[in-house]
């Protein structure tokens, strides 16, 4: 434990499994005390039980639907209402099946949008006050490397994280008068059930092995493997701490060299 984050409260989205379970166990490991957001209460529970608890920390659970804005307030508002002031908002959740653009219809980019754009602006809404009272606040948005160079097949996945870098930078200028800071982080392919997902999929619409498949995208990553979600929890954990204080509307890839740009 650090400590550096002691007396601080994240509230972590989908922090049932993946990405943000790693970030909730990290945020918790430098003193934090953390909330978890996610769909099934179960699977919230066991990683409560499993998060690193230090004098004073006393970790909480909420059980919602991101694409559900009003749902998600009075959840939220209820928990803040119970347990404090939110410091750090980390914004993450599940991506949306693939699939090309031309084929999508309307129904799925709102389901999308309102799960990733509209839920990170009623959270921040609803967190930014006591982010302001406290004197302390920290934005970070678990997007895709998809923000700096789309992905193929994952038209909708495309449309919906670019959205969310752009409401991201604008929003950084936005609240920087508090010292508020704004982030995205920008997995590549990290080893989730998401992934596998994309895998599987890929494989039986190729008429290939999944094993192929994996080779195929690690053959594309210059340090040769998949990233592990505790690895992209590591920048989050950076960024959601006082060292990164100086760093705002930015874009931080966590991809192993894999985007050909800059």
């Amino acid at each position: 434990m650090t400590e550096e984050l002691k007396g601080k409260h994240a509230l972590v989205c989908g922090g049932s499994e993946g990405i943000g379970k790693a970030a909730a166990m990290a945020l918790a490991a430098m003193g934090a005390q953390v909330t978890l957001l996610a769909r099934d209460p179960e699977k919230l529970m066991e990683v409560r039980d499993a998060l690193p608890a230090f004098s004073g920390q006393k970790h909480r659970t909420i059980a919602a639907d991101m694409s559900d804005a009003n749902a998600l307030r009075e959840a939220v508002g209820q928990s803040v209402a119970a347990s404090g002031e939110v410091h750090i908002l980390i914004n993450n959740s599940g991506g949306p099946a693939s699939g090309p653009l031309i084929h999508e219809p309307i129904e799925k980019f709102e389901q999308v949008f309102r799960q990733h754009v509209l839920s990170a602006q009623t959270l921040t809404q609803l967190l930014l006050d006591g982010m302001i009272g406290a004197g302390y606040g920290r934005i970070i948005n678990v997007i895709s490397t998809s923000v700096k160079a789309p992905l193929p097949g994952l038209g909708v996945s495309n449309t919906v994280r670019g959205a969310m870098g752009s409401w991201a930078k604008t929003l950084s200028a936005e609240v920087a008068p508090w010292g508020i800071t704004v982030n995205n982080v920008l997995p590549g392919a990290t080893d989730t059930a998401r992934l596998r997902n994309l895998i599987s999929a890929k494989a039986l619409k190729t008429n290939r092995t999944e094993e192929d498949v994996a080779q195929e995208m690690m053959d594309e990553i210059p340090l040769g493997r998949f990233a592990q979600p505790e690895e992209i929890a590591h920048a989050i954990a950076f960024l959601a701490s006082p060292r990164a204080g100086y760093i705002s509307g930015i874009n931080l890839p966590v991809d192993g060299g894999r985007l050909k740009n800059l």
